[in-house]
């Protein structure tokens, strides 16, 4: 089926959108939570250059919020990523100033963020990533209605915190080829 939606100006996008640092500076909620998965995630070796290998010249728009609990458990890693491996660049939209984008990047019809868009040099979309890592996100949906958001979230925070990003930094390292 043909895509009737209009083609999504990814250049005027990129540039409109905000570094990571600036992101976290404007946050209203969860700013310590940032910079803290940022500060602690390590970012391993294979990572680096898997990055370096497959990601010069690629860019990661991502579509998040400062309130969302996967977008800081997820984004900061890649923010990492990209400041330490210099060879791919990140930068954020928020969710709620565009929603012609986050509109495109539906999951089962509900605008969950994070989303990573994966854009060439070109700024042509290579794929995309989100809301969360592919296990995660197949617990939380197996656990989505017999369990209550206050008892799952803790359990959330608990695989990432085990996970240390490397779920996040394979599966969008997938994106790159």
């Amino acid at each position: 089926m043909a895509d009737v939606m209009t083609e999504l100006d990814f250049r005027a996008l990129w540039s409109e959108a905000l570094s990571y640092e600036r992101f976290v500076e404007e946050a209203e909620k969860n700013e310590a939570l940032w910079r803290g998965v940022y500060r602690t995630t390590p970012i391993p070796d294979w990572a680096h250059e898997l990055a370096c290998q497959r990601g010069k010249g690629v860019r990661l728009l991502v579509i998040a919020e400062d309130w969302c609990g996967d977008a800081s458990n997820t984004v900061p890693v890649l923010a990492k990523l990209g400041d330490a491996a210099d060879c791919l660049e990140m930068r954020v939209v928020r969710r709620d100033e565009h929603p012609e984008v986050m509109d495109r990047y539906l999951t089962d019809g509900a605008r969950s963020i994070p989303i990573v868009i994966a854009l060439d040099s070109e700024f042509r979309e290579l794929g995309r990533w989100g809301p969360r890592p592919a296990a995660l996100q197949q617990w939380v949906m197996e656990n989505k209605l017999s369990m209550p958001s206050s008892e799952r979230y803790p359990r959330v925070r608990r695989w990432y915190a085990k996970d240390k990003g490397a779920a996040t930094l394979r599966e969008v390292l997938e994106l790159l080829g």
